[in-house]
């Protein structure tokens, strides 16, 4: 009977505990957690603190005890890992209520902590109220503030996913918002001309916006950014990125890459077999360029679950590379991307063209369309897909979706042009803006 003992209980623990159990009946699973609450959906807490999701709890997907009763998986919560004794195959656990420590022993041990969010050094942070929104606490700290305190105005240092919804959801409630970020333009991983529709959108919906800068001295209510421009604010969120949680692994010599994560094998092996990692804390490798990559989002943490499960269980599959797929609602727009960005192409010196069609989500004349733009870079010489972004109101996700599934397939640009994809008015034309695409691209 293999003994699995699994660090973290949200995302790719929770998931990676089940599908094991799905695989193997008689395995002992054991889950240690250092937070209070498992499995719950990370990515609703902006929505919960706006008031779009009414009731916390439905992000709440499992407790310990649904997973003792009916999968019969053993969850410590608030129970942390300090050390792995990889000789001994040994885990050494603190429970964080009574501070008492003892040892867990493993056959396999899977690493899943996530990661912590960047809180940069600022002076006089202690003097205003300030948070991050990482976890559940997080989401029910911010959240008890607000109604309690009730604040006109918050700065929110960072412009990404976290950034950019979190502005959308405090304007629901009627705060004011300034969005400082550092890069010249918002949403670094877009290009800028899909990045300047963000933009756009944000100033609509009255976000004030401070590019090109950044937060370096508060005073209570009175913020100082690097431009030497001051604002006021109520209070603070910093969320300007994400650092793996990777000291556990680093004391027990697991190899950690040079993005930061711990280092994994085509089956998310550690550098040591027995021990595995997957999550926000774990390196992997891009689909483009097969180079490494660190891709914090939950649709591979679910994905790299079901390679661990399979590999443990006896179904070796292999993973591939990861294209960091990702979409964003901004207010009433969206914008969607995949692969590599301009940025990243220039940077890595690749021959590539681009091709931009701007259009219709569906049939102009039918009473519910929206305009949109898509985006794609390609290869010169292989004709094969790079990267591609999309931005509009409507059916920009589908459209984004298509272009990963042609990745993965290995279709060229020209390919788009030949998909025979869903038409009816009031989802999309004949020629959908993907075969658009492809059209545009077609030499002569």
């Amino acid at each position: 009977m293999k003994k699995i003992v699994i660090v973290g209980a949200v995302g790719g623990g929770a998931t990676v505990a089940g599908q094991i159990r799905f695989y193997d009946k008689e395995a002992r699973i054991t889950v240690f957690d250092r937070d209070s609450t498992m499995s719950y959906a990370a990515c609703g807490t902006p929505y919960v603190i706006g008031d779009v999701i009414e009731d916390e709890t439905s992000l709440i997907m499992a407790s310990p005890e649904q997973f003792k009763e009916k999968r019969n998986i053993t969850v410590h919560m608030k129970h942390e890992a300090i050390e792995i004794k990889r000789n001994e195959k040994k885990l050494v656990i603190q429970n964080l209520e009574t501070g008492q420590q003892f040892e867990e022993a493993y056959d396999f041990l899977i690493l899943s902590p996530g990661g912590t969010a960047v809180l940069p050094e600022t002076e006089g942070l202690s003097t205003t109220d300030y948070f991050t929104l990482r976890n559940y606490e997080d989401m029910q700290r911010i959240k008890d503030y607000i109604t309690s305190s009730k604040p006109a105005s918050c700065a929110i240092s960072g412009g990404g996913f976290i950034g950019l919804e979190m502005a959308e959801n405090l304007r629901h409630l009627g705060i004011e918002v300034q969005l400082v970020h550092k890069s010249p333009y918002i949403m670094s991983i877009l290009d800028p001309d899909i990045a300047e529709e963000i933009e756009d959108e944000l100033k609509a919906n009255k976000v004030h916006l401070h590019t090109g800068s950044s937060i370096t001295k508060v005073d209570h209510r009175r913020l100082t950014l690097s431009n030497g421009q001051e604002l006021e604010a109520d209070f603070l969120l910093f969320s300007i990125g994400i650092k793996p949680n990777t000291e556990l692994a680093e004391r027990a010599g697991l190899s950690i890459g040079d993005t930061g994560g711990i280092v994994t094998n085509e089956f998310m092996q550690t550098s040591d077999s027995s021990i595995y990692a997957i999550g926000d804390a774990s390196e992997n490798l891009d689909f483009v360029t097969g180079e490494p990559r660190k891709v914090p989002l939950a649709s591979p943490a679910h994905r790299q679950a079901f390679l661990v499960a399979r590999h443990i269980t006896g179904h070796a599959e292999k993973k591939t590379g990861l294209l960091g797929t990702s979409v964003v609602k901004i207010f009433s727009l969206t914008a969607a991307m995949t692969g590599l960005n301009e940025r990243t192409l220039k940077d890595k010196e690749m021959d590539y063209e681009t091709v931009v069609h701007r259009g219709n989500s569906n049939a102009g004349y039918y009473p519910d369309h929206a305009e949109l733009t898509l985006k794609v870079h390609y290869d010169i010489h292989s004709r094969k897909i790079l990267g591609a972004q999309c931005i509009g109101r409507k059916g920009i996700d589908k459209r984004i979706d298509v272009i990963v599934t042609a990745m993965y397939g290995g279709l060229t640009i020209d390919d788009l042009q030949a998909l025979e994809l869903c038409y009816a008015p009031p989802y999309s034309s004949p020629k959908d803006p993907v075969n658009m695409v492809g059209y545009k691209a077609v030499k002569n």
